[in-house]
């Protein structure tokens, strides 16, 4: 872990906040500083604290900005003395994936190729934070560059999960499912480009969202593949979803994949009735399911068919096309430095870049346009039911031994593991349509692991889901559960 200036020197709370602050959801941080009974320096202090005992364990940090987020606490402490608050976000410790730049402060993407990398701007999501008031107290570890679904390959370790040590947190948002399973911030930024947002949401116990494709933006972030790259929330709860979703969402003039959607207040939608909706399990994302996932799941959608008009099953989404047609973007962006420096890279990382021949140029062209047209249909698909519901993972988090083992074999035989690919059966899909995916915790396995289910619907729907998840977070347990580690 690096730490920026004497970040641990300032993790001892002060007399009054206590560590028990880091218990609490980033939406009852946010009414405890509106209520003025915290201040930001008591909860980033707190967060601080945690992060100093805690986190040798996860390893969901690789710096931890602790005397800028001291700074900033006490200048958004005076704010509040004189009136002023931002909004919901005011004074609230978040930390963001390491993939996303912020000025003056490394950005490794977890690689060697990285390691002394300091933007010179923030990420358009970056300041977004900082303007609403969040303090950031650190970079989240990750798959390196963002290329994996296990988050285990990493220059600065393997991240670990908070529910069982010996198991990985899912990739490649290892970081940040491990920091807010861990409690170790309120809320953390993802990136998704088949779904790392979702994977370790669901393999770590919380809520992560997938937003529609360019309804937040993704300038300033270090690319994996650019036409499938979203960012999105991480949370404890939906309603802290909707709090962070509410300052993401956006259009950038200077990003080329943002749209420009009417402003909405997901807190607001997330408020609906849900009784009306129809909803789908698409048999397709049943398949090979662990049987304790599917028990799970099987529970879970009879709790929503009481929640609202019934779930159908006998439906399934359109083909999405060939996912490795756009590796042709991730083997542009790493061309120069596998070539130069191929060293540097972690192993798994090297022979994903190197096993995957770059497509002729005219059938990456024909690729990006059945995609543009698929997205621009997919809605269609929506015609007899308002969302889909699914398992986020058909397997339980594989253990880091699995994984190694995984990898010598990799090596040994020059064929690619089939880890990522298991970890991303039902999730890439979604970053092809380009639609929203929120994936939320909906039971436990036998030997206490978080399961989760992933809510998705036509573009822009991110309201509708929102409503969904919090019905359900609000008719189940499944959230209140806090990992052993704590």
């Amino acid at each position: 872990m690096h730490l920026s200036g004497q970040a641990i020197a300032h993790a001892e709370p002060t007399a009054g906040s206590g560590t028990d602050l880091t218990l609490l959801t980033l939406s009852q941080a946010s009414a405890k500083i509106h209520d003025r009974q915290v201040t930001a320096m008591q909860l980033t202090e707190a967060v601080l604290a945690r992060i100093s005992a805690i986190d040798s364990s996860l390893n969901s940090y690789i710096t931890v900005t602790g005397e800028n987020a001291i700074a900033d606490a006490r200048r958004l402490d005076k704010e509040q003395r004189s009136g002023k608050l931002r909004g919901p976000l005011h004074g609230i410790p978040i930390a963001l994936k390491d993939n996303i730049d912020t000025v003056g402060i490394p950005t490794t993407a977890a690689s060697a190729v990285y390691r002394e990398r300091i933007p010179v701007e923030d990420a358009e999501v970056t300041r977004r934070l900082k303007q609403a008031g969040a303090i950031i107290v650190g970079k989240l570890n990750l798959h390196e560059f963002a290329a994996g679904g296990t988050g285990h390959a990493s220059a600065f370790g393997a991240t670990h999960n908070p529910w069982d040590l010996e198991r990985v947190t899912g990739g490649s948002s290892s970081g940040s499912g491990g920091a807010v399973a861990g409690e170790l911030c309120f809320g953390a930024l993802g990136t998704d480009t088949g779904g790392s947002i979702r994977i370790p949401s669901s393999w770590c116990g919380i809520v992560g969202l997938k937003p529609t494709y360019g309804l937040v933006s993704i300038r300033g972030i270090i690319p994996l593949i650019y036409t499938l790259d979203h960012c999105g929330p991480m949370t404890r709860s939906v309603a802290d979803a909707a709090l962070m979703l509410n300052v993401l969402a956006g259009y950038d003039p200077l990003d080329a994949a943002a749209v420009d959607h009417p402003g909405e207040d997901y807190v607001a939608a997330s408020q609906q009735p849900v009784q009306s909706f129809r909803l789908c399990a698409p048999e397709e994302f049943y398949c090979e399911l662990d049987p304790e996932v599917e028990a799970v799941m099987k529970t879970a959608t009879d709790v929503l068919s009481t929640l609202t008009a019934g779930v159908a099953s006998q439906q399934n989404l359109p083909p999405c096309g060939d996912l490795m047609q756009f590796f042709a973007e991730v083997l542009a962006f790493h061309q120069k430095h596998i070539q130069e420096t191929p060293e540097l890279y972690q192993p798994p990382t090297g022979r994903f870049l190197k096993s995957f021949p770059l497509p002729p140029v005219t059938d990456y062209i024909r690729a990006k346009d059945t995609l543009a047209a698929l997205r621009r249909t997919i809605d269609s698909a929506f015609r007899d039911f308002d969302l889909v519901v699914l398992p986020t993972e058909r397997i339980l988090p594989m253990t880091l031994a699995d994984t190694e083992r995984s990898d010598r074999l990799e090596a040994q035989t020059g064929e690619m593991s089939a880890d990522t690919f298991v970890a991303i059966a039902n999730t890439y899909q979604f970053n092809m349509y380009g639609i929203p995916a929120l994936s939320l915790p909906c039971g436990f396995s036998k030997s206490g692991l978080p399961i989760g289910m992933t809510i998705a619907g036509p573009r822009f729907s991110e309201g509708k889901i929102l409503a969904l998840a919090k019905a359900f977070e609000q008719a189940t347990e499944w959230h209140k559960r806090r990992p052993p580690l704590i």
